[in-house]
């Protein structure tokens, strides 16, 4: 393999071995593809400028940089504006990993050949990337050994490589796509390292669902910078992919005519079932409950049940499902079973022979700490919310929602989203 740090600076030769000048800088094509090839050498000639030499006359570039031609049949390169230039553009940026799903900087480029070509693999993130570049690569590995803590070299393989630079819309959008694939949590503990104006360029081209997802798992601060740098039309969009309690969470912190305003433009029923949770405290059951939750009628049987949640637009809804909840006509709770419980029955049995016995519910005004405490008291995954007046059951409180008061928010969202 050749690193790009052994060629920066060095003399090109041409076919005859006359010096042409020294490189300015690597120009690659088609950064999309996994190994994007080397199309041109920028050259420093001095004091006649910067000359681009198409690769296809390039017959080495290590352990010295010749030409296959005499400089006399040199053809310069005429450059398509889509070419990254690697010294300038990419070397000692920060961009993401998405395999180790983390942001890194890049210390030194790996590059290879294959046939006629010469093409990027990988971006070296290690410390032996940046003492290559210092040349002292081999003073730090006999520290290394002398330690018995060998230095070593880290590869990423440029498929997984994410640009972040926002002022390059071409590789932005195709690390966009890379990125979209990883898990929301990861996508946004990457983002809030990032400055405001990056992790916004970074985050607008992704569709509404992959973004209110990031957003649900990202902080405070970052989810109000981005919603209010688009406009409120496609922010009221975002709101509506959200679940009901985080997009109130997030509307709580805003200005009361901004957060009316993206309401008023939100649908119906998403909008009234987010002010219904905007009513309730902050630290209370209502104000940290989900009203997405599965339930069936309470004259099913088991076979029926599991028919009904298959087409229930809320069983869809409820990301979780540990729990069913059995509802009568007016929506008040009749029994809780596990989803597991339900898949497991006879299909003909009764739904009140799987009904857990200890049924726990709280009241919209419960507060978080007592709610926190019941889930982990009776291992519950999550909770009904009732309504003390009419029995009619509002939501639940799930268990990642409620140990919030024992877990900064901040950290919280390190955790394994479980709901």
């Amino acid at each position: 393999m050749i690193y790009v740090s052994q060629l920066i600076n060095q003399y090109i030769w041409d076919g005859y071995g006359g010096v042409i000048g020294r490189l300015e800088d690597i120009l690659v094509n088609g950064t999309e593809k996994n190994l994007p090839p080397i199309v041109a050498l920028a050259v420093k000639k001095n004091p006649l400028g910067v000359e681009l030499i198409p690769a296809s006359q390039i017959a080495s570039l290590w352990p010295s940089m010749t030409l296959r031609v005499g400089v006399d049949r040199i053809k310069p390169y005429q450059p398509s504006g889509h070419e990254l230039l690697l010294l300038e553009r990419v070397l000692d940026q920060q961009i993401v990993d998405t395999e180790g799903k983390r942001l890194v900087r890049v210390n030194d480029l790996q590059i290879a050949r294959a046939g006629d070509q010469f093409i990027l693999t990988g971006v070296d993130v290690s410390g032996v990337g940046l003492l290559r570049r210092l040349g002292l690569e081999r003073i730090g590995r006999s520290i290394g050994n002398v330690l018995k803590r060998p230095a070593q070299t880290a590869v990423i393989p440029w498929e997984f490589v994410a640009s972040i630079e926002r002022d390059d819309p071409l590789r932005l959008s195709v690390s966009q796509n890379k990125l979209v694939k990883m898990p929301p949590a990861d996508i946004a503990a990457i983002v809030d390292e990032l400055d405001r104006h990056t992790s916004t360029a970074l985050l607008e081209g992704f569709d509404n669902q992959a973004l209110a997802d990031t957003l649900e798992e990202s902080s405070p601060e970052l989810q109000m910078s981005i919603l209010s740098s688009m406009p409120p039309e496609r922010a009221a969009d975002i709101l509506e992919e959200m679940d009901p309690d985080e997009a109130a969470d997030l509307l709580a912190d805003l200005p009361e005519k901004t957060s009316e305003a993206l309401l008023e433009l939100m649908e119906y029923e998403d909008a009234e079932e987010v002010r219904t949770l905007l009513t309730f405290p902050e630290d209370a059951a209502g104000g940290i409950m989900t009203t997405e939750f599965a339930y069936v009628p309470e004259d099913l049987n088991a076979g029926e049940a599991l028919d009904y949640l298959r087409t229930s637009e809320d069983a869809q809804d409820d990301e979780g499902m540990h729990y069913v909840h059995i509802l009568d006509d007016d929506r008040r709770l009749r029994g809780v079973v596990t989803l597991r419980d339900l898949v497991m029955a006879n299909p003909n049995s009764d739904l009140e022979q799987w009904v857990i016995a200890e049924e726990v519910t709280v009241d919209p005004m419960t507060p978080q700490k007592e709610v926190a405490y019941l889930i982990a008291k009776y291992d519950l995954a999550s909770i009904p919310v009732i309504d003390p007046g009419t029995s009619v059951m509002l939501g639940i409180v799930t268990v990642d929602d409620a140990i919030d008061i024992v877990l900064p928010t901040a950290w919280k969202k390190r955790l394994p989203r479980l709901f």
